[in-house]
């Protein structure tokens, strides 16, 4: 019997499209404390349920930063009239360094309690963005913080508990800084301020991602895609197809596959925080190896306008270095019910199939119908391919073509529209 092809993708092992409240993932809040605990960055001594205060979040940030000892040794006062001994250091030396600021030019109100948003503002200053400069604003600090992938769930707009500031301050361990040199854990055990032993304990450093892991770092970066096929759809909010896609830079370029968008004049990507973006253009396609490039527009159809967007790392399949036997975690949005993430293994590097020009890889994670153009990624996190297919008597047997073709294109045009697109293949 000749073998068959569906162009279908990803099924879940574990649905992330509806992100739960952070207060409601029993235990994370106590091992979040621990780890922090153990690397020296908080007391062992806490109330998880209690309110967290302003001043707990900046000498949190503080030791975030490595720069307990700069901070003990820096004499600048920031003119807060307010700030017991205990913590004076701290605060003087993060508002020194812009990552903090007061209540009033005096008063920085260190019981005061503190909210997800001024605590995203206080992390992302010190990773290197820039309120001041547009980056971000106040009042979406927390919104922007999840879409770039600091955070892997959202938080209340009301005050923090220890616990959650916990939390957050542990995800924020695996977060690089803007300029692309280091993790903060990288950062802090290169400075000494963190010993590499406790770090390596934790776990911090091994590069390998567990399930987990992958999930809470890379689905920020993949997106359902909803698709309309004519103007008249568009107009009425009807979407005729949904499949998946990823960014890879972070002003808004992403991969998706070719017959995700073969039909449509138009398309959006719908974010796990929620968040529309409209496609604004085609900047690279293949139809053979079933690849395309779009632009996203930063500016929201439905949610908050963005200055960036989270990114997923590419890493070539045909190198050598993907073998059969690792670990691979799918990303996408099966049926489109929203971003999941499934594991499995890869059972070939190279499997010719007729459908496309490139071999293909092809692996066991689970893919359904509405994810084409997900991420196939290695246990580093890294995207080797895009998932595109599977064999329909097939058993564990789904398709992703490789992420090569992306490395080389040429991506600095303007590209074409949807309909542009559509109309040029047609012809």
């Amino acid at each position: 019997m000749k073998k068959r092809l569906a162009a279908f993708l990803c099924a879940l092992l574990l649905t992330v499209s509806a992100l739960p409240a952070a207060s409601a993932l029993e235990g994370e809040a106590a091992r979040a404390a621990d780890t922090l605990a153990t690397l020296g960055l908080i007391d062992p001594t806490y109330d998880l349920d209690a309110t967290a205060t302003r001043a707990q979040a900046a000498v949190l940030l503080v030791g975030l930063a490595g720069a307990e000892q700069a901070a003990a040794a820096d004499n600048w006062i920031a003119g807060f009239l307010d700030l017991p001994a205990s913590i004076a250091q701290e605060v003087n030396y993060a508002a020194r360094q812009g990552w903090i600021n007061g209540v009033t030019s005096v008063s920085f109100r260190p019981d005061g309690a503190l909210t997800a948003n001024a605590w995203s503002a206080f992390l992302l200053r010190m990773l290197g963005w820039s309120d001041a400069d547009g980056d971000f604003t106040i009042s979406d600090a927390a919104g922007f913080a999840q879409r770039i992938g600091l955070f892997p769930i959202s938080y209340s707009t009301g005050a923090l508990t220890q616990g959650e500031l916990f939390q957050m301050a542990v995800d924020a361990l695996a977060f690089s800084y803007r300029d692309g040199s280091a993790t903060v854990i990288q950062h802090l055990v290169s400075q000494g301020a963190v010993s590499r032993s406790a770090a390596n304990a934790l776990g911090l450093l091994d590069p390998a991602l567990t399930a987990r892991q992958a999930a809470d770092r890379c689905t920020p970066a993949v997106f359902r895609l909803d698709t309309y096929e004519t103007e008249d759809y568009w107009k009425d909010g009807i979407p005729t197809g949904d499949a998946s896609g990823f960014f890879i830079t972070a002003d808004g370029l992403a991969v998706t596959n070719y017959h995700s968008i073969a039909d449509a004049v138009r398309a959006t990507a719908v974010l796990s925080t929620g968040d529309v973006y409209e496609v604004e253009s085609v900047i690279y396609y293949d139809v053979g190896i079933d690849i395309a490039v779009l632009r996203i527009s930063q500016t929201a159809l439905e949610g908050r306008d963005t200055t960036a967007f989270a990114t997923l790392d590419l890493a070539p399949s045909g190198t050598g270095d993907l073998r059969v036997g690792d670990t691979v975690y799918a990303i996408g949005s099966p049926l489109g019910l929203g971003l999941a993430v499934s594991s499995g293994i890869v059972s070939a590097t190279e499997r010719v199939v007729e459908r496309y020009t490139l071999p293909c890889v092809m692996s066991t994670a689970d893919i359904s119908e509405g994810s084409s153009g997900g991420a196939l990624l290695n246990v580093y996190g890294q995207v080797v391919a895009v998932t595109s297919g599977a064999y329909v008597y097939g058993n564990s047997m789904y398709l992703a073509v490789p992420i090569d073709p992306v490395l080389t294109a040429d991506l600095t045009g303007q590209g074409q529209t949807l309909a542009e697109v559509k109309a040029a293949e047609a012809a």
